[in-house]
């Protein structure tokens, strides 16, 4: 495949297919172009192109039939169908066949511009996806880790390197930022990967249960034990042991499971020592450290669940993750022919999102149940998303006492706006809610570069 980004360009509009070519080609791409849907297959066959444009409304072949042949043949490739002014109806018909995205005719040569970018950028986004989780392991499906910011590939580096290991993980994040996932994706890319993968959740099992829970118990030990029950340490036992809610844990058991930890051994309630071979991986949403400093939480054992300890950022902190679980969601609900307005992704992307990926997904699953079409508009979202609570709770700068200059704030806005949107200047531009061109402008005025 050549080393530019190809678009084939399918259309029997000699006019509207010269300037197609024209303004693409000046933007750096590589088109082919047809002039019908015969010759269109043909020369996609040949050259296999990223991205192709087709006319829906097309004689002998339409673009439908196209597309659908180009998605048997290479699915990856992304179809983009142009249809006229006020049959968006079409364009949603051929989205539910497998089209990336739709433009309207009469269209800007910046519509198109944006929109063939808009398709690279994903087509990039999902190849750094992928080639991330065959960095991590060929042993386990990573297909449920999601993400392309900076802050998610620090993660899965880390867990590439830590999984192979016997190292205890403390893995700390807000509630609903998939720290279960991560457990698993650790015990997955481990050589205990063919044995149990047990999870046990501390905050909701009863404070009387939860020895028995952990540890086990043997008959007649309290009133209820009719029989020896294995606890989760036995039924984990050659494999992995997650405690979700750490934090959670009674003090009185923190002893019980420090010597677990360091003897590798338990002790059922009413029977005595047990052998285990268990790799335990921990996670919390508390303030351990002021647990410790309060006396509810032991340091000894803080320090021997932490030996790797690893945090899972909140979804606020990587917005360029959005989009792709958006589609990732979608697909897993059963909407994977349903596309999103740019409106709608830019109010997504700009949303607070305090349930993170949990509230993401319960979010994008509500849309689809209450959709009104297989194009989801701003006003498809839940109302407290369209009335913006921005990811940020607070819009307020942190003045210098010194004094600060107007212009270097504002190019301090620009460049923070360009940072969490991953220097994507359309997602920028929305985030600031100015026209891309004003930010382009502000970026030449203070001469703001992408880092290298």
């Amino acid at each position: 495949m050549a080393e530019k980004q190809t678009v084939l360009v399918i259309d029997d509009d000699d006019s509207l297919r010269r300037v197609t070519e024209f303004t693409l080609s000046e933007s750096g791409y590589r088109v082919l172009v047809a002039a019908d849907g015969h010759q269109g297959l043909t020369v996609f066959a040949r050259e296999a192109p990223q991205v192709v444009i087709t006319d829906i409304q097309m004689p002998a072949l339409s673009g439908y039939e196209v597309l659908r042949r180009i998605k048997e043949e290479r699915p990856d490739t992304l179809v983009i169908v142009i249809t006229a002014f006020g049959t968006v109806e079409n364009a949603v018909e051929a989205m539910k066949e497998g089209a990336y995205d739709y433009i309207t005719k009469p269209f800007s040569r910046d519509e198109l511009r944006m929109v063939v970018a808009k398709a690279f950028a994903f087509l990039g986004m999902v190849e750094e996806n992928r080639h991330l989780r065959e960095q991590l392991s060929d042993r386990v499906d990573f297909s449920r880790l999601v993400g392309i910011s900076d802050e998610m590939q620090e993660v899965f580096n880390l867990v590439r390197r830590v999984a192979p290991s016997e190292a205890t993980v403390l893995i700390r994040g807000e509630s609903g930022t998939g720290k279960e996932l991560i457990a698993r994706a650790i015990h997955g890319g481990s050589d205990r990967s063919g044995a149990p993968f047990v999870a046990v959740n501390c905050a909701a099992i009863p404070r009387e249960l939860l020895e028995s829970e952990l540890f086990g118990h043997v008959r007649g030990s309290f009133t209820g034990a009719v029989k020896d029950r294995k606890g989760k340490f036995e039924l984990a036992d050659g494999g992995t042991l997650f405690l979700d809610e750490i934090g959670e844990l009674p003090l009185d058991l923190q002893p019980k499971l420090l010597r677990a930890l360091q003897e590798r051994e338990i002790e059922p309630v009413g029977g005595g020592l047990r052998k285990v071979d268990v790799r335990v991986v921990a996670a919390t949403n508390r303030d351990l450290e002021g647990g410790m400093e309060e006396g509810t939480f032991r340091e000894d054992l803080y320090y021997r669940l932490a030996v790797i300890p690893l945090q899972l950022p909140p979804l606020r902190r990587r917005p360029a993750d959005v989009p792709l679980l958006v589609k990732h969601f979608l697909a897993k609900h059963g909407g994977a022919g349903i596309a999103v307005a740019d409106s709608a992704m830019t109010a997504l992307e700009a949303y607070g999102w305090p349930g993170n990926v949990r509230e993401l997904e319960n979010a994008v699953e509500r849309m689809i149940i209450l959709r009104r079409g297989d194009l989801l508009e701003e006003a498809d979202l839940p109302p407290k998303i369209r009335q913006g609570e921005k990811r940020e709770r607070s819009a307020v700068l942190n003045l210098p006492e010194e004094g600060y200059s107007l212009e270097a704030l504002e190019r301090e806005a620009v460049v923070e706006a360009l940072r969490r949107n991953d220097w994507n200047q359309t997602r920028a531009a929305a985030f600031l809610r100015i026209p891309r061109h004003t930010l382009v402008y502000r970026m030449e005025k203070y001469e703001i570069r992408r880092p290298s």
